[in-house]
């Protein structure tokens, strides 16, 4: 194994890598990889290129992928299955059965993604959804009270891991009372921490024996209210003390608009604040030179989390996916036969 891997998870920029991609993910060594709809086509070239991509840094490198179903869903038909939002389908089953096809979802899901090469889905969603949630993530969310979203949330967990896939649980520590989308602008949540302790904050406590996760690119007044999750140190210190995570933590994409600066300062203030690895995701060379040149490798705590979250993945249980296929559809088709 080479040295040290980068402090950054980067993607590309089409379905082929180009020579320059090649070359230049040789020499920075990212940690992994992530993937979107521009870099799919089909099974046999996101196979090539999954392998392509381990090939340049010359070790089993994670990769990952946001396969969550509705909106966000890299891998579509013809040739994958399509899935409805998350909201929809609890809805659809109604909450004695949300779980279990929560389950049923997430392990189908890791199946199609396992066999493509990719080992990592960035799910489950531990967000709350409230009236005043943004449409971005509204109906992404698995319900509005933290008891049943950290059980639905721990059986998609437990479906990816089945599967052979690693789960991020995202967006720690909350992203739910955000009104606007941190993609475009930066969410500032002012409720205070007794309520947020026992609502957004307790779903991600409930979760945080998970192997990896992702920071929210949200400013919570409670606990830093002048820089938002990512890059606050106040912010990453609650998740590791008070929440109890001491999975492999990544920013979210660090391009977001939410996030101020250039890309050079946003990852250094990522890293300081506590995470231990930038993800970038729009497959901009430049930027991603940048982004390796302001990283490095990663530190040694962030190894070892690393080391403890890629230990994780193992072959997929056996299990008769047809059954599993037919025991979901039934649940589906139960409700809407009622």
């Amino acid at each position: 194994m080479k040295d040290r891997a980068g402090a950054f998870i980067l993607g590309c920029s089409g379905p082929a890598l180009t020579a320059a991609e090649r070359r230049f993910f040789a020499e920075a060594n990212p940690l992994g990889f992530i993937l979107f709809a521009r870099n799919i086509k089909d099974p046999a070239q996101l196979r090539g290129l999954t392998d392509a991509l381990r090939d340049t840094v010359g070790r089993n490198a994670p990769i990952l992928i946001d396969q969550e179903g509705g909106r966000v869903q890299r891998l579509n038909p013809p040739h994958w299955r399509p899935w409805a939002p998350a909201a929809d389908q609890i809805a659809a089953v109604g909450p004695q059965h949300a779980a279990r096809s929560m389950f049923l979802r997430s392990r189908l899901i890791a199946r199609e993604l396992h066999w493509m090469g990719i080992d990592v889905n960035c799910a489950p969603l531990a967000d709350i959804a409230r009236p005043e949630t943004h449409a971005i993530l509204k109906n992404r969310c698995y319900g509005t009270e933290p008891g049943p979203v950290a059980k639905i949330a721990r059986a998609v967990a437990d479906g990816l891991l089945e599967g052979g896939v690693l789960p991020v649980l995202k967006h720690i520590p909350g992203h739910g009372r955000a009104t606007v989308d941190s993609h475009l602008a930066l969410p500032r949540v002012k409720t205070p921490m007794a309520a947020l302790e026992g609502t957004d904050f307790a779903a991600f406590k409930a979760l945080a024996d998970l192997p990896l996760g992702m920071t929210a690119h949200v400013v919570y007044d409670a606990l830093d209210p002048d820089r938002p999750a990512t890059t606050s140190p106040e912010a990453t210190a609650f998740i590791r003390k008070e929440l109890g995570f001491d999975g492999f933590l990544m920013t979210d994409d660090i391009s977001m608009q939410a996030l101020s600066g250039d890309i050079a300062d946003r990852c250094t203030a990522g890293l300081r604040a506590g995470c231990d690895a930038v993800l970038h995701c729009n497959g901009n060379l430049a930027e991603m030179e940048a982004v390796a040149t302001a990283s490095g490798t990663l530190r040694e705590k962030g190894a070892a989390r690393a080391a403890r979250a890629l230990a994780r993945r193992r072959p997929p249980v056996p299990s008769d996916i047809a059954a599993l296929v037919a025991e979901l559809d039934a649940l589906l088709g139960k409700r809407r036969d009622a």
